[in-house]
């Protein structure tokens, strides 16, 4: 396998899924210009912006992230996005790879609610992901509004 399943990637997913720990999102890149070698690039506690911040435009990477939203005032939501990121400076050929090895990282990174592919750190903006989960996840009690 490409690495995706090493024991530092599980203890940074992990991490990211527990109530307990501080740790939001995890990163994931490849090893070496060539080849298909995963590894743990960075974790971090600041959410999808300074997720963004790591992302490298030159290359493809693989990141999940936790994300929490209020439904109310009353209630809290957490759930879960994996993110592809294929920088725009990504050689070809790791671009025409990257659906593939998408697939072996997703399944490790099992539990999430939405997929975002993005190129561009504006793909990440909070307020869209947060209307993308709470639309995969059914109850909406702002009536559509993130």
């Amino acid at each position: 396998m490409s690495g995706a399943d090493s024991p530092e990637i599980l203890a940074a997913y992990d991490a990211v899924r527990s109530d307990k720990d501080a740790t939001n999102w995890l990163l994931i890149s490849y090893a070496a210009p060539t080849g298909n070698q995963l590894v743990l690039t960075k974790t971090g506690t600041g959410g999808l912006s300074e997720l963004a911040a790591e992302l490298d435009d030159s290359d493809v990477q693989y990141a999940y992230v936790r994300v929490e939203y209020a439904n109310d005032a009353e209630s809290k939501r957490v759930k879960f996005a994996f993110v592809v990121w294929i920088g725009q400076g990504t050689k070809v050929m790791r671009k025409a790879r990257a659906g593939l090895e998408a697939g072996a990282v997703k399944k490790v990174l099992s539990h999430y609610s939405v997929q975002v592919d993005a190129s561009e750190r504006r793909d990440l903006d909070e307020a869209d992901i947060v209307a993308r989960l709470r639309k995969a996840g059914g109850a909406d009690y702002n009536g559509g509004r993130g």
